[in-house]
């Protein structure tokens, strides 16, 4: 064994960790990195908007940079630093020794990285992106954005949307199937809770931007006709897409800073949470209402009243589960002994900000308030009050609170009030003047403005505000630094909290537990504590028993399915919005297609799915089953080769991607079906390899493939029946 392995260096120990603590850890400091990128980013934009006229900062390098940093501060920042807790909490809060699948974890850990350094390089590639974090049709289209920026936005968002759903199967997986004896679901800890309902909403959310953003790049780079008009696309069908990713990132965004501030309220209030029940059960409501709202972002755009009646009924109506959080943590605090530590502080602002926020996000439900403000400074106050004075309140509450946990030391007290306040003086002065500034008419997304009256004085003293949150940012980091060397040591518990992470040292053993204390009620340590008065409001919360375990490949192989099928869902609406859309190109492109070839070809596929499962069936029975594992690689090759047969006959039609709608989102829906066929394929032959080399865990990994292969086979039936059976 070489000196490396026997004595590994600071960069190998943290670059090479499977350890889901020191992945957490990376997390944290590789979101504070671009959290400081994105603050520069905001900086520039308000001294550019600090006086009228100002010529500080081109139109074009304006564009930039608010793009730059609402992509930055969304998909950089918030998303990551909220996913590096999950990864450090929920596998002690719930008693296991790691994530479920630590390669993966650490593999969606280093897309997220290289994914935001792409983008930012897209500043020395050209020019970064400009169209805005949303990136609306037509300014994405070639003619507006012609540098390739827009191009490194979408690579890096699909290379981070990759890690994301990876993250989010692995959560999952680990809260369902690695729970400690005792841990029963009504049992978790509200952190664990939200970040589990949480991984639900990225799975099926990320996914349909990641089908977007896919559609868009072949737009820009095979001069596809999907979603540019003058092309005969449509972009209103972009903001319909990107929104239903969009309105559920919020909650993706939100949900977890619920869980941070449910488990410090509790603590610092000295009382158990109140109505966990119902915050549980609303987190749920919230999940299913927030995927029928997204055309509440659309009002503007025409959809028709009955369209606008349905989704302003549903946008008021997810505000009674987000409601119901707000008095359940309010009646915890109430006759409480409170504590007013800087953790304390910030989760006690979030609850002003956020409501807030939330009052403004309800008069965006109500159309004619919506017609009014639509792309006003009004929806810029809004937003940040959600994601900054709500997320972000959150997560400085949550870094004081976790971090005696993770480093073993405290932060300052003192410096961490001089953090809260020039946070809220700050943030307050920066934000509750632009819902005036809305008000007056000041639009969102401008470079400069005119001397008209009260726009300057109210721009200034926003951006005022700005610097005093810039001086926040500083204070914080001196305080991380500095007590990361001279902090007080910490102690194992030093809040006398309830949860499993506390049973543990500060900071934790690489098997995080040497003993795990009994688990028979939601507070485990206050148990533990008092075993002369138990927490009785909570003793019949389940049995202690273990609760039974699901098969991990085969749970994997769901979500991951679960996942795919929105993917394609959206490729399948594309296709059918399109095709409605009958031009000379098109019709002559559905004409070239041979239903009864591809008709032969599906019925060869679908056997591919009958051999597969006579292999499962043989190995059961104690055969080796390989024989059918080879037909079915065969079978599953011998369809590829008919899919690329006819494409080689549409080529030689003059049929291409960018010949018409019909062909652009044929090939596009076709072509990724049999790239996941591939994939398939791919994944079956090291099943194989694994079996016919006897090695462990190859029956377990074909049970989990045997269903993405059936799945392929079903999507398959699907597209047929609609691409070439439609009349």
């Amino acid at each position: 064994m070489d000196a490396l392995t026997q004595s590994p260096s600071f960069l190998y120990r943290w670059t090479a960790t499977l350890d889901h603590k020191k992945i957490g850890i990376l997390y944290l400091w590789t979101s504070l990195f671009f959290f400081g990128i994105g603050g520069m980013e905001a900086m520039l934009i308000r001294i550019q908007l600090a006086v009228p006229g100002n010529t500080l900062l081109s139109p074009e390098a304006y564009n930039q940079i608010f793009t730059m940093h609402g992509t930055t501060m969304i998909f950089l920042v918030v998303m990551p630093v909220l996913i590096g807790f999950a990864n450090y909490f929920v596998p002690l809060m719930i008693g296991a020794r790691d994530m479920a699948f630590p390669r993966l974890n650490a593999m969606s850990y280093w897309l997220f990285l290289f994914g935001g350094l792409l983008l930012h390089f897209s500043f020395f590639a050209g020019g970064a992106p400009a169209a805005g974090w949303f990136s609306y049709a037509p300014l994405t289209d070639t003619s507006f954005s012609s540098s390739q920026g827009v191009d490194y936005w979408v690579l890096s968002l699909l290379v981070l949307g990759i890690g994301s759903v990876s993250t989010g199967i692995n959560i999952i997986v680990t809260v369902l199937t690695l729970r400690a004896e005792g841990m029963t679901m009504r049992r978790l800890p509200l952190f664990a809770w939200m970040f589990f309902i949480n991984a639900f909403l990225i799975v099926l959310a990320m996914p349909v931007l990641n089908a977007s953003i896919v559609m868009l790049l072949i737009d820009r780079q095979l001069d596809a006709h999907f979603f540019f008009p003058s092309k005969g696309g449509s972009a209103v069908v972009w903001q319909h897409f990107f929104w239903m990713f969009g309105h559920p990132e919020v909650y993706i965004m939100a949900l977890p800073a619920f869980g941070m501030i449910s488990e410090i309220i509790p603590v610092f209030s000295r009382k158990p949470i109140f109505g966990y029940t119902f915050i549980a059960g609303s987190t749920v409501a919230i999940a299913l209402l927030s995927f029928g709202v997204w055309a509440h972002h659309m009002f503007a755009t025409g959809l028709g009243t009955s369209f606008n009646v349905v989704f302003a009924f549903g946008s008021m109506l997810i505000a009674i589960p987000t409601g119901i959080k707000i008095f359940n943590w309010i009646a915890t605090m109430w006759g409480g002994s409170i504590r007013f530590c800087t953790s304390m502080c910030f989760a006690t602002a979030f609850l002003v900000e956020f409501v807030i926020g939330g009052l403004s996000g309800v008069m965006f439900a109500v159309v004619p308030i919506d017609w009014q403000v639509t792309d006003s400074y009004f929806v810029v106050a809004h937003i940040h009050y959600v994601l900054f004075g709500g997320t972000l309140f959150a997560v400085f509450g949550a870094l004081y609170y976790w971090f005696p946990k993770m480093s073993g030391r405290m932060l300052s007290e003192k410096l961490g009030k001089w953090h809260f306040w020039l946070t809220v003086i700050g943030f307050n002065m920066t934000f509750l003047v632009q819902h005036v500034l809305g008000l007056i008419g000041m639009p969102r997304r401008v470079y400069t403005y005119a001397d008209n009256p009260g726009w300057a004085l109210l721009n200034q003293i926003s951006t005022l505000g700005a610097f005093l949150m810039f001086a926040s940012a500083i204070v914080l980091i001196w305080n991380l630094f500095r007590s990361l060397k001279y902090g007080k040591p910490a102690g194992d518990n030093p809040w006398q909290a309830w949860t499993l992470e506390w049973a543990t040292s500060s900071p934790p053993p690489p098997e995080n537990f040497l003993r795990l204390p009994p688990i028979n009620g939601r507070r485990p340590l206050w148990d533990l504590a008092n075993p002369d008065r138990p927490d009785s409001n909570f003793i019949n919360t389940g049995t202690s028993e273990e609760s039974p375990r699901l098969a991990k490949p085969r749970l994997t192989a769901a979500l991951f399915i679960a996942s795919e099928t929105i993917f394609f869902i959206a490729l399948i609406v594309a296709f059918l919005v399109f095709t409605f859309k009958k031009d000379t190109a098109g019709e002559f492109a559905q004409s070239s297609l041979d239903p009864m070839r591809t008709g032969i070809f599906t019925a060869i596929l679908v056997l591919s799915s009958f051999t597969l499962w006579l292999a499962e069936r043989g190995m059961k029975r104690g055969a080796s089953g390989k024989g059918w594992l080879a037909a079915t690689i065969v079978l599953g090759a011998i369809f590829l080769g008919g899919q690329a047969v006819e494409y080689i006959g549409l080529l030689n039609n003059e049929v291409t991607i960018n010949s018409s709608l019909f062909a652009t989102s044929f090939f596009t829906l076709t072509g990724f079906h049999a790239f996941h066929v591939f994939l398939g394929l791919v994944a079956l032959g090291v099943c194989g390899f694994l079996l016919i080399r006897k090695k462990p865990g190859g029956h377990a990994a074909l049970g989990g493939v045997s269903l993405y292969w059936h799945f392929v086979d079903i999507v398959w039936l699907v597209v047929f029946a609609i691409v070439y059976l439609k009349p």
